[in-house]
């Protein structure tokens, strides 16, 4: 069972829109995973993270890429790598990542309610 929470606990997870500005591979990562630069506009900025979408996705096709992200989690040593946000996703029927994004056109640092 899912345990509940309150409106107050979701508004208290920072999730907002940003772009990717950069990918590329990230063979020393134990599962297969892609690094990323996100720019999340304004007081954000540019924010990174390691994300395991290499089943659907290729670093190169990511930039451009409007996606969601937590950015108020604290940094995550990932390896070598410190991971600033938290890229979000849902697992497809086979458990690969599929990433989540806004289907309209929308801010870069865009807040979710």
């Amino acid at each position: 069972m899912t345990p509940e929470i309150t409106f107050d606990d979701f508004m208290k997870v920072d999730i907002r829109v940003g772009v990717v500005v950069a990918a590329e591979p990230f063979p020393e990562a134990r599962k297969p995973a892609i690094k990323l630069r996100i720019d999340f506009g304004g007081d954000i900025g540019e924010k990174k993270s390691s994300a395991q979408i290499t089943k659907h996705y290729l670093p190169e096709a990511l930039i451009g890429k409007r996606v969601l992200a937590v950015v108020n989690f604290p940094p995550r040593q990932i390896g070598k790598f410190m991971s600033e946000v938290l890229t979000l996703g849902v697992p497809d029927e086979e458990g690969a990542v599929v990433l989540v994004a806004p289907d309209m056109a929308t801010p870069i640092g865009g807040r979710l309610f």
